[in-house]
């Protein structure tokens, strides 16, 4: 195995969480994000995934905060930031962070990007840039879904970090990369147990992703139908893609990513707002995790 990826496997351990909120455009930091990924740390997790098209200097301030954990972008997009710039990000904070922080490349979703054509040869295209600024593949992971970027994934990166996906889905994933790489997909947990109420903070937040090709057309390849991806999803849909219920059906449901396969799960918790960072709802599911 890649001594790179051996040591992000062992870093980012079995759970991280996923969140936009922790992604600042305050280059301080601002105290309260940084003491949340303190106590992440202190909580027992392993990697801090930042979502929207982030860069280095967003987890600047979280890694500074920190002693341990990794952070990394989920996703920098690569249609917004060049690769000489992430691959000099990625630099400054390697020399003074080793070991600190991953690069999560995307090549994001047609409806979001002006200009987007041939997702796969930009992407490769890219990666071919980074090798030239002298990045590693051991430090990036790819946002892959379908084979081919599953392929680019184990060939040209350390792994891959899914994003709205299923068990089944990482079984899939494990077989097309291999032992070696990094499995490290997303997952959304709603920290209720009352059904009616779950779905409906589920459905909510879902119906934004259900608007995008390159998740619809992942979710119908893992059988699921287009009545299912309508109107918000369907609750089958939701029930596969989010943890909800009693602390023990919880972590039943995250740990089927790792019996499927994963090396690593990056928890999302979802709350009716998603405005303020769920420090509440952080706690309890490290405490449901131990």
């Amino acid at each position: 195995m890649n001594d790179a990826t051996a040591s992000l496997k062992e870093s980012v351990g079995r759970y991280g969480v996923w969140s936009t909120q922790l992604r600042s455009e305050d280059p301080a930091g601002g105290g309260e994000r940084a003491e949340a990924a303190a106590e992440l740390e202190q909580l027992g997790f392993g990697a801090l995934w930042l979502g929207g098209n982030s860069a280095a200097r967003h987890a600047v301030p979280l890694v500074e905060a920190t002693s341990r954990i990794v952070v990394g972008t989920s996703i920098q997009n690569i249609w917004e930031h060049g690769a000489p710039a992430a691959a000099a990000g990625f630099a400054e904070l390697e020399v003074s962070h080793p070991g600190r922080f991953v690069l999560g490349l995307g090549v994001g979703h047609g409806p979001r990007v002006e200009g987007y054509n041939r997702p796969y040869s930009t992407m490769v295209g890219y990666l071919d840039d980074l090798d030239r600024a002298g990045m590693r593949s051991g430090h990036r992971v790819l946002a892959a879904l379908g084979p081919k970027m599953l392929e680019l994934s184990r060939d040209r990166a350390a792994g891959a970090i899914p994003y709205l996906v299923t068990p089944e889905h990482t079984a899939r994933a494990r077989e097309r990369l291999g032992a070696e790489p990094l499995l490290a997909p997303e997952f959304k947990v709603v920290l209720a147990s009352d059904p009616a109420a779950a779905r409906a903070t589920a459905r909510a937040y879902l119906a934004r992703y259900l608007e995008l090709p390159n998740y619809t057309r992942n979710l119908l390849g893992l059988g699921f139908t287009e009545a299912d991806v309508a109107d918000g999803g369907s609750d089958r849909l939701i029930d596969a893609v989010f943890a909800w219920g009693e602390e023990g059906t919880v972590r039943a449901r995250i740990d089927a990513f790792l019996d499927a396969g994963a090396d690593h799960v990056a928890l999302q918790v979802v709350e009716d707002d998603m405005t303020p960072l769920p420090r509440d709802g952080w706690r309890r599911l490290a405490s449901l995790l131990t």
